[in-house]
């Protein structure tokens, strides 16, 4: 065994199961709805910095489209060899909006058979309490680290346009790192069903999402013939795009494509005149937006329709946000560091998956570059009404991302 591996061993021993599921059930009991984490930012900066970790904010400004201000939170470890690699620690602070149908409160953090409640409980405040106590599990080891590890606490995930992390990298924080864990739940969300924890996702298909006007030609609703029903159109122009050949690859899966939204008309006895249609596609890799839009367009072109069709992308705050597929290669030193974690913390060899649809981790591993992987605690009922994480695999994710980080950086 390395000198790195016996030190991680020993750093992971610091981990208290009960301090984590507590910071986790703390953590639950803040809402924070995308847009809305500002109480959860001043949390996860005041137990950082009470720790003498040294947090910081970093303050993400979107005043084009959402007019959104928030901040990220920040903490750096740095290491004594500057050749070393330095490796990023990523979470997400936000959850979906609060949804509706809880039979309970949807932040009580309430805890019965080993399964801890409430919204972004799995998604992913368990993720979000792992990487905080490994962080620190890491600051109080008494082996120096070799390379620098960095602790990245980021809004708005759940929103539209993943800013804290699209921040991150638009302020070059990313260009000296070397590589990403995203403590995202895993298995749950993967491409193959029956992966299971302890994991380790390798990838992730890319999205983009096609913005389609439909414009027709109002009449009397009693003489539909006179005019260009615009909803119709949008009708075969959804069907069209479903049936589109999409891209296969070998790790990620096929692509996939699911019409969203259709919506236009609302005059009585009119003809509708204009059609909104939005239309999601899920990417592997070969697909970039020039193939995805052609493929559109051709499909477009092939319909006997009347109505004019302007196809283009959702607006984003910046051309550059975008959620390009990812793999990261199995023999990459940040797997292998992982691997041999997990054999040390759960017993046994993890399992290698790909993630099904898109996050921050999308931004890592394509737009950043990082080789990229994705560990974190399951559970159910994502995104909905009685979601929860398992506690055990709360510790555990903790315990394996110490220990992976050390071995990564080295000592």
């Amino acid at each position: 065994m390395t000198e790195a591996a016996e030190a991680a061993i020993t750093a992971t021993s610091a981990i208290d199961p009960e301090e984590t599921i507590s910071l986790l059930q703390e953590m639950v009991r803040i809402p924070s709805p995308y847009f809305e984490e500002h109480e959860l930012s001043e949390f996860v900066y005041d137990w950082l910095d009470s720790r003498g970790l040294e947090p910081e904010y970093h303050h993400v400004s979107e005043p084009k489209i959402t007019e959104y201000e928030g901040d990220n939170v920040l903490a750096r470890l740095e290491g004594h060899d500057p050749d070393a690699p330095t490796v990023l620690l990523n979470a997400h602070m936000d959850t979906v909006l609060l949804v509706e149908d809880w039979e309970e409160d949807p932040c009580s953090g309430r805890i019965e058979d080993g399964k801890l409640y409430g919204q972004g409980a799995c998604d992913m405040k368990g993720g979000l309490a792992a990487v905080m106590v490994a962080f620190e599990a890491l600051a109080e080891s008494e082996t120096e680290l070799a390379g620098d590890v960095v602790l990245s606490a980021v809004v708005d995930e759940e929103g539209p346009y993943g800013l804290g992390t699209d921040r991150l990298i638009r302020d070059g924080y990313t260009d000296d790192y070397d590589a990403a864990i995203v403590t995202e739940p895993g298995p749950i969300l993967a491409q193959e069903e029956d992966i299971q924890n302890p994991a380790l996702l390798l990838g992730a298909r890319g999205r983009f999402l096609y913005d389609i006007e439909v414009k027709g030609h109002a009449a009397h609703g009693s003489q539909p013939h006179k005019g260009i029903n615009a909803v119709v159109d949008a009708g075969k122009v959804a069907d069209a795009l479903s049936n589109l050949d999409t891209g296969s690859h070998p790790k990620l899966g096929d692509g996939s494509v699911c019409p969203l939204l259709v919506e236009g008309g609302s005059q009585t006895l009119s003809v509708p005149e204009r059609a909104h249609l939005m239309v999601d596609r899920h990417v592997v890799l070969g697909e970039n937006e020039d193939v995805v839009r052609q493929q559109a367009e051709d499909a477009v072109a092939e319909l006997d329709i009347e109505s004019e069709v302007e196809l283009g992308f959702r607006e984003s705050p910046d051309p550059g946000i975008k959620y390009g597929p990812y793999v990261t290669p199995e023999d990459h030193d940040l797997v292998e560091s992982l691997v041999g974690a997990t054999e040390s913390v759960a017993g046994v060899e993890p399992e290698f998956g790909y993630f099904a649809s898109v996050g921050d981790f999308n931004y890592l591993g394509d737009r950043a570059e990082l080789p990229t992987v994705i560990v974190g605690p399951d559970g159910e009922n994502i995104h909905g009404a009685g979601e929860f994480v398992y506690t055990d695999e709360v510790v555990e994710v903790a315990r394996i991302v110490a220990e992976g980080a050390m071995r990564f950086v080295g000592t």
